[in-house]
């Protein structure tokens, strides 16, 4: 495994990291989620990933009592707050920030998280009050360093304008072969201000291991069977997608490394990005998608990856 330094902070992260959007406490048994938990530990991985929406809390009470016996200092864990936990508690308010840390700090069973996420953007509430309530958050020893996802360039410039709070030092976009719109604005001003990218779904929801064929039933273990995690991946089952992907496949041939790998390699060969997240339903998964940390692809390798995608990128 190999590592980078999380943009202005001190932190220095896997790159590969492991998430739990739709898997852990929610679509994976709880045995096979530890399984695939311990593994990545095993294999190097140092960086966890969480929000208190996944499964309204119940990926948060997986890690937290799945981390409880290990060195707290020997990992790096983030979380997230934005979306609804109930009718009531949503956004970046001030009274939201101080309420959300603290039942995600229950919930993880630990006195603070190395990072803490704006999970979106709240426009319901200004960003001063937002970067005050979480500036505050840092400043009581409950989070490191602060983060966002999903932020635009102005919004990020905004939040970096304000004066007296505490800076951003992680971005989280989706990125991929597949998805690219985060390349021309969000990642050039963020190598600017200090904030690193920690990408999620850079397989595009799976589809870049090239597992699911054009015209082919879906494989009934797939995310993408799933009732509780496959709705997440729709619009990259289509047949002109699916085909794209599929001539990726002799480009990872050639080079002796399977397409879950090309494809986590590329999303790592941008030195603005820190780590890519992976969600894992298995531990078999963990081993394949650690091993992608220090493949380089060379400029022969990434004009073939565009040309066999050209039409279906999102960009």
């Amino acid at each position: 495994m190999q590592y980078r330094r999380l943009g202005a902070s001190d932190l220095t992260i896997s790159e590969i990291s492991l998430g739990s959007w739709l898997t852990y406490g929610v679509g994976v048994e709880t045995e096979t989620s530890r399984a695939c938990l311990d593994r990545a530990f095993e294999l190097g991985v140092n960086f966890v990933d969480t929000a208190n929406v996944y499964g309204r809390g119940a990926a948060e009470g997986f890690l937290g009592d799945a981390l409880a016996k290990r060195e707290r200092s020997s990992y790096v864990l983030a979380t997230k707050l934005f979306f609804p936990m109930s009718d009531e508690d949503r956004g970046l308010s001030a009274a939201q920030v101080t309420k959300q840390i603290d039942a995600s700090l229950r919930r993880l069973r630990t006195d603070y998280v190395d990072l803490y996420q704006c999970h979106r953007y709240d426009r319901e509430t200004p960003l001063e009050e937002t970067m005050h309530s979480l500036t505050e958050v840092v400043r009581q020893g409950k989070a490191r360093y602060l983060g966002f996802s999903e932020w635009t360039p102005a919004q990020i410039r905004a939040a970096h304008e304000i004066p007296d709070v505490e800076r951003f030092v992680s971005s989280q976009p989706q990125y991929s072969i597949l998805s690219r719109n985060v390349e021309e604005g969000v990642i050039a001003l963020s190598a600017e201000t200090g904030i690193s990218q920690i990408v999620w779904s850079p397989l595009a929801q799976g589809v870049l291991s090239g597992k699911y064929r054009p015209g082919d039933a879906l494989p009934e273990d797939s995310r993408a069977a799933s009732d509780a995690m496959g709705w997440a991946m729709n619009r990259f089952l289509r047949d002109e997608v699916l085909e794209a992907v599929q001539r990726l496949r002799p480009i990872a041939t050639g080079l002796g490394i399977t397409m879950s790998q090309l494809a986590l390699a590329w999303v790592l060969r941008e030195p603005n990005v820190a780590s890519a997240i992976v969600g894992a339903s298995r531990p078999e998964q963990v081993e394949e998608n650690v091993a992608a940390s220090g493949i380089e692809l060379d400029a022969a390798t990434l004009a073939a990856i565009d040309e066999a995608v050209a039409g279906v990128v999102e960009d």
